[in-house]
């Protein structure tokens, strides 16, 4: 596992801590899982990735995890399991993306599934080079995502004309980056680009957010020791 993701990710985690109170559930993601999703939406660049998840019902939250952070008061599928396996379902521009290829859906597609119908019950698209928050497009998508909908934001450089960094600063930023004083650092070099960073957030179709952590394989927060509250 990379240092700087393992960083980033207690970095993560402590901010997830410090604002538990402003949601009302959560979502605990292994540190593998973000790894391998972190990876696809590298090798994807220029293209965003859509991927799916099912919760894992090997894996329960921890209730040490429940007693800090919950018990989750809004339900959604998968609702108190970690998330499970990655699986890449698209890949393509912001308008096309979204939309679940006919061979996830056993070829059912019908107005009252919508373009996100499928057999996953959360998601996570990325954003290259723009910062992690629901266009209009995101929003309609997840009115079908019965989990999770979640954003990676990927800043790389050097951008092919039309996809510099966009960015904005208002809504709540969730940055999943080392601390490193401001500066902006090389994270990975991937087909000739170098990547900077990355913002992450989760929501429920209904737009309440959804607050996120990066964990170890038994479900342990990376950078947190819950025992001493």
């Amino acid at each position: 596992m990379s240092d700087w993701l393992l960083e980033a990710a207690a970095s993560y985690n402590r901010d997830s801590y410090e604002q538990r109170e402003r949601y009302s559930t959560h979502l605990l993601i292994p540190i593998e899982t973000m790894s391998t999703v972190i990876r696809w939406s590298m090798e994807s660049i220029p293209d965003e990735v859509l991927i799916g998840f099912d919760p894992d019902p090997e894996r329960a939250n921890p209730e040490d995890v429940e007693m800090v952070f919950g018990p989750s008061q809004t339900t959604f599928s998968g609702c108190g399991f970690l998330l499970g396996t990655p699986h890449i379902v698209n890949i393509g521009d912001s308008y096309s993306v979204h939309h679940v290829p006919e061979e996830w859906t056993d070829e059912v597609f019908s107005e009252e599934r919508g373009a996100r119908g499928s057999r996953f019950s959360s998601f996570l698209h990325s954003h290259p080079n723009a910062y992690a928050h629901p266009s209009q497009a995101d929003a309609e998508a997840a009115d079908w995502t019965e989990g999770v909908e979640m954003i990676l934001g990927v800043r790389f450089s050097p951008a092919p004309l039309g996809l510099e960094w966009y960015d904005q600063e208002d809504g709540h930023r969730r940055d999943l980056n080392p601390d490193q004083g401001g500066s902006l650092p090389v994270l990975a070099r991937v087909a000739g680009r170098k990547v900077h960073g990355f913002e992450l957030i989760g929501y429920l179709r209904n737009g309440e957010g959804v607050n996120l952590l990066i964990t170890t394989e038994d479900g342990s927060p990376i950078g947190l020791d819950l025992a001493q509250g």
